[in-house]
């Protein structure tokens, strides 16, 4: 290699790699070099600049009661540290989203509604208390970490049995036409309880996963369904109750079929002048595509993941949960995401507690029996996303050319620009960072992925 000295600055370097114990770790900053200087022959990895797109949000996870009771076993010393793991200003993952269930959701520890009382379309009985026992404590302790806020998204699995054709919270079915009024008001009653416990409600998605019955917590719409109750309940509900700053997401589940959902209800003048933005889970794959399509049709709606996990039991120590997180980040953001919500914060060992056995994998797991908090690669690697891409920072057009990496790129609200790099090979990758004016020679070890910051120019 050769390079031209100059007063360029340095890149600052965190990586994370299976064949090291690097875990977040910062290295040796690099030295930048004007453009062109570096010699070495490597491929080039380019940013550009002055392609500026989307306004990222931020980066979270799902505050569920499986959470908290999971972290409710563990030591007080514990409970603390797993919090602070993600939302710590400093030492933490500086996470600034969050998600909770409306009602019951399969991470409860079973069935519950607010207001089980049939026929209670004034919703009189409507009560939280059930949340305040673990879940809204885990909630305000991770405010109190937060010093700009934390943006809280909050979702329905069902409504209550009574308001459902099929007359039990599980195994889907549809909300019945005459309790449409009053789940619309069950949403605001919710929002409001929550603000009241000191905890502000951001956005709420109409309905988990709306398309797929589930032996679990679940509700079906179609699209024709959800853009009608937008349209002629929640949205008008919201406005009467105040609320119309609380922000509204449509479908909630996965890619594949996100354009088809949005095509139905935004064509609707009436429901998309409600509609926020569109969610969106990665349970059936990348289907990137997708999301061009909705961004190109409606770049004035957000697009949000707000949910993925690995489904099944933990396994200790697998590397490829970590980058399977990094592969669909990078290719969210660079198709229009805003952001990206994790599952579950914390599971115990078994993936749990889940009330129909549906176990899944979490960033964190807490073994209650030995007073052990496991860190998965996949914390390590969402916080390579989430310690350095701020909200604010805008996403700027990249191109990893012939590297054979993965990477996406940002501009801070301070002018730094963070580059994030996913080598998922099993061999290490040289390459030349070039950023506009400045370039430097960098190297990424097999099975890693590194953030590379460049102070503003």
């Amino acid at each position: 290699m050769s390079t031209r000295a100059t007063d360029c600055g340095v890149v600052d370097v965190v990586q994370t790699s299976r064949c090291s114990g690097d875990r977040l770790s910062t290295l040796q900053p690099v030295p930048l070099a004007p453009t062109g200087s570096v010699t070495d022959g490597a491929p080039a990895l380019t940013v550009s600049v002055e392609a500026e797109r989307q306004s990222i949000i931020g980066f979270g996870g799902a505050f569920t009661e499986a959470a908290a009771h999971a972290l409710a076993q563990m030591g007080a010393t514990r409970r603390d540290e797993a919090l602070k793991a993600y939302f710590d200003p400093g030492s933490g993952l500086r996470y600034t989203l969050g998600r909770a269930h409306i009602n019951s959701c399969d991470f409860a520890l079973g069935n519950y509604a607010y207001d089980d009382v049939p026929g209670d379309f004034e919703l009189r009985h409507f009560d939280i208390s059930r949340d305040r026992r673990l879940l809204i404590p885990l909630i305000k302790d991770a405010l109190a970490l937060v010093p700009g806020g934390l943006r809280l998204l909050a979702s329905p699995w069902s409504p209550p049995a009574w308001m459902k054709t099929n007359n039990e919270m599980n195994r889907g079915g549809w909300l019945r036409p005459e309790c449409r009024e009053a789940w619309a008001l069950y949403f605001a009653k919710y929002i409001s309880a929550y603000a009241a416990e000191g905890i502000p409600i951001w956005a709420v998605t109409v309905q988990n996963e709306p398309a797929v019955v589930q032996k679990w917590d679940s509700c079906i719409y179609s699209a024709e369904d959800e853009r009608d109750f937008v349209k002629r309940f929640l949205g008008p509900e919201l406005a009467r109750q105040g609320l119309a700053d609380v922000k509204i997401l449509i479908w909630d589940y996965n890619k594949d079929r996100i354009f088809e959902r949005a095509s139905v209800v935004l064509a609707d003048p009436g429901t998309a002048r409600h509609v926020w933005g569109v969610g969106f889970h990665w349970y059936a794959g990348d289907h990137f595509d997708q999301l061009e399509k909705v961004r190109a049709a409606w770049p004035e709606k957000i697009l949000l993941a707000t949910e993925g996990c690995v489904e099944g039991a933990p396994a200790l120590g697998a590397w490829a949960q970590g980058e399977r997180y990094a592969h669909s980040i990078i290719g969210d953001l660079n198709h229009g995401a805003a952001g990206w919500l994790d599952w579950n914060l914390v599971l115990d060992r078994e993936g749990g507690p889940n009330h129909v056995g549906n176990f899944c994998d979490a960033p964190i797991i807490a073994d209650a029996a030995t007073d052990t908090l496991h860190y998965q690669s996949s914390y390590y690697y969402i916080g390579h996303f989430s310690r350095h891409v701020r909200p604010g920072a805008r996403r700027l057009e990249s191109d990893a050319g012939q590297t054979g990496l993965e990477t996406a790129a940002f501009r801070n609200p301070g002018g730094e620009i963070v580059v994030v790099v996913l080598n998922k090979t099993g061999e290490p990758r040289p390459f030349i960072l070039r950023a506009g004016d400045r370039e430097c020679a960098a190297s990424i070890p097999p099975r890693s992925i590194q953030t590379l910051t460049l102070a503003a120019s």
